[in-house]
């Protein structure tokens, strides 16, 4: 019965407006109004504050980020494009990501998962795998393309090659990572979800992480930042308070797809060691033993719960020249463990994983002394280490 009346009442009061203003058009415009006539638009426009100076601490994050943006680049996967869809909204997909520059010689650094469609097509190098966005002092970007030098799945990096004048290219200044500090500022650049550049600011959270890679392998050493990091940032630079870059960014955990406040890069110091042997030899040249390890999986079956288990032991390697012994089947059928490496160079090797990370740190010729298990054997080793097959 209210509901009704009150319907009612609003047919009325239309009605008699519509019919007011027919005689009253004037008036009608002024009932209708509901501002203040006894107020003028000076009296309720509130006083705009000068902004002024920005604090010191702005001021330099400022300074870094518009200098540091001219070594940031925007990099697609030239076999992904951008698509609407049924919503008419721009899908930027897995292919779109950050870069560096690393030299004047027009060579750019960034993860091997942006171009990882491309790369999985077995590209030569010297073969355009992406579009390379750089922008110009007049704030427009340049597109060029970008040729591969050389890519590194392990380390989840790779490098390509621009043809721009030297005015364009401007490399980032490289940092030491080794020097870092749970807790001091950082800063990570790069182009998330397609959008212009961006910065975002934190601190280092966490040192000497593994780090998941999109490619599926893990990496060691990796830097962790509260720093926003979303899937645009891939191959952008972290940078600390000085500009310096100390990391290729290159992951997040969530489980969103989006930043959940734990970041992680590719430290500055893994990134100096793989760039330029990609720039020189088209891929990196590993050092450690020409022997298959067991997998930890393979390796716990066999009741080796420390150590890296040796499988086999090619007859031309330095290995089999020093002795190493090789898992064999006895008589019997059954199962004779070969050697058990437990430390190279006094560095305690727990598993396969652990082994492949402190081949890191050495290079092809170095001498080290394996300490192995051998039966109920301890024995020392010496071996010179040679180039890795991949």
């Amino acid at each position: 019965m209210c509901n009704n009346v009150l319907v009612t009442s609003r047919r009325i009061l239309v009605a008699s407006l519509f019919m007011y203003s027919c005689y009253h058009p004037s008036r009608y415009s002024s009932a209708l109004a509901l501002g203040d006539p006894s107020l003028t638009v000076e009296e309720v426009t509130p006083r705009v504050y000068p902004s002024g100076s920005l604090f010191p601490v702005e001021e330099r994050i400022v300074q870094l980020f518009e200098k540091n943006t001219y070594s940031v680049v925007n990099i697609f996967d030239v076999t992904l494009r951008p698509q609407l869809n049924v919503t008419g909204v721009v899908e930027i997909p897995e292919g779109n990501g950050s870069g560096v520059v690393w030299d004047g010689q027009g060579h750019i650094v960034t993860n091997y998962h942006v171009i990882g469609n491309s790369l999985s097509k077995n590209p030569s190098p010297g073969q355009v795998v992406a579009r390379v966005n750089i922008l110009a002092s007049e704030g427009v970007q340049k597109s060029f393309e970008g040729k591969l030098i050389g890519a590194d799945r392990a380390k989840d990096l790779a490098v390509l090659k621009v043809e721009a004048t030297e005015d364009l290219l401007r490399p980032i200044k490289v940092g030491q990572s080794s020097s870092l500090k749970v807790g001091q500022q950082c800063l990570a650049i790069g182009n998330p979800f397609g959008f212009d550049h961006t910065l975002t600011v934190g601190v280092i959270s966490g040192l000497n992480r593994d780090i998941f890679s999109q490619v599926g392998v893990t990496i060691g050493g990796g830097v962790q930042t509260d720093a926003a990091i979303n899937p645009g940032n891939s191959g952008g630079p972290l940078l600390d308070s000085k500009g310096n870059l100390i990391g290729v960014n290159t992951a997040i955990f969530t489980q969103t797809g989006t930043s959940a406040g734990v970041g992680f890069a590719i430290p500055s110091s893994t990134v100096s060691k793989i760039v330029p042997q990609l720039i020189q030899f088209g891929k990196v040249v590993r050092a450690g033993l020409n022997v298959d390890i067991a997998p930890d999986l393979v390796a716990n079956q066999l009741n080796v719960r420390n150590g890296a288990l040796v499988l086999l032991v090619p007859g031309n390697s330095l290995a089999a020249k020093a002795g190493l012994l090789p898992t064999t089947r006895g008589f019997a059928g059954n199962i004779v463990l070969g050697d058990i490496i437990v430390a190279v160079d006094n560095k305690s090797v727990k598993s396969k994983a652990e082994l492949y990370k402190i081949w890191d740190d050495y290079n092809v010729g170095d001498k080290v002394v394996l300490k192995i298990l051998r039966g109920n054997e301890n024995v020392e080793i010496p071996i010179v280490l040679e180039e890795k097959n991949s």
